[in-house]
């Protein structure tokens, strides 16, 4: 089994983070392939960014060349995975999503700890759009940028760490998702501090991932992710096709 893991920022220290990440907790059989988009931002932090990283993540995507069974996108509450869905024969799990389903069955209400607050509504609205979001109790910024993680990540676990316990303590919640790609690995710690279930969102989209494959199962085409008709499109992308293998 072949799965792309596609970071959706073009720093290739953290799409190689989430390699690992997704890469420890992948089973036996399971290759990793992690992929930075061809163009965007270095870092993905309001919708502008998140837009021109939809965009980078599917061409990337469509720009890959060896046959694969999945794809991760690795970007949370970014837009993008419906038009993933519309594009390819094969899984495609969205990290935000694939944390917060994975927090229902570990207790009753879960929150999400995240960087910037301009995140936040980014967040909440892909919850509310994937239904998962009633049983939310908060999503919490920590005020970390997103670059801020790998430039001084003791600051950042201490941080990240200190919004969790409020949201614990305060928002009543009994699971955490962690929410930036950027924060894998951080999740033992984490619980360490709250004493609650802590969830990776690249470590659940690989296991739901392989489910998916495992059970032969794949987005339905009737009708909302039907493959996109053919047409003409004007001058794009040439910078992308240009820089294709």
């Amino acid at each position: 089994m072949r799965i792309l893991v596609v970071n959706v920022n073009t720093t290739a220290s953290m799409t190689e983070g989430i390699g690992r990440q997704a890469a420890a907790a992948a089973s036996p059989g399971t290759e990793i392939v992690p992929l930075t988009p061809l163009f965007g931002a270095e870092s993905v932090e309001g919708n502008y960014e998140s837009y021109l990283a939809a965009v980078a993540v599917m061409e990337t995507v469509r720009a890959y060349s060896e046959p694969f069974d999945a794809v991760i996108q690795a970007g949370y509450g970014e837009h993008g995975r419906e038009g993933l869905q519309e594009l390819l024969d094969v899984p495609v799990v969205d990290i935000t999503e694939a944390a917060a389903s994975t927090a229902l069955f570990l207790g009753h209400k879960y929150s999400v700890v995240t960087t910037l607050d301009r995140t936040v509504p980014l967040i909440e609205d892909r919850l509310k759009l994937a239904g998962l979001s009633d049983r939310c109790a908060s999503v919490r910024a920590s005020g970390m940028a997103v670059l801020d993680l790998e430039r001084d990540p003791a600051a950042a676990l201490r941080t990240i760490a200190a919004a969790a316990e409020l949201a614990v303590t305060e928002d009543r919640a009994e699971v955490i998702c962690l929410g930036c790609g950027g924060m894998a690995g951080l999740a033992e710690e984490v619980v360490a501090r709250t004493a609650v279930p802590v969830v990776d969102g690249v470590a659940a989209a690989v296991t739901i991932a392989e489910s998916l494959v495992r059970l032969g199962l794949t987005t339905s085409k009737v009708r909302t992710f039907a493959a996109p008709r053919p047409k003409t499109f004007t001058n794009w992308p040439p910078r992308v096709a240009a820089a294709r293998p």
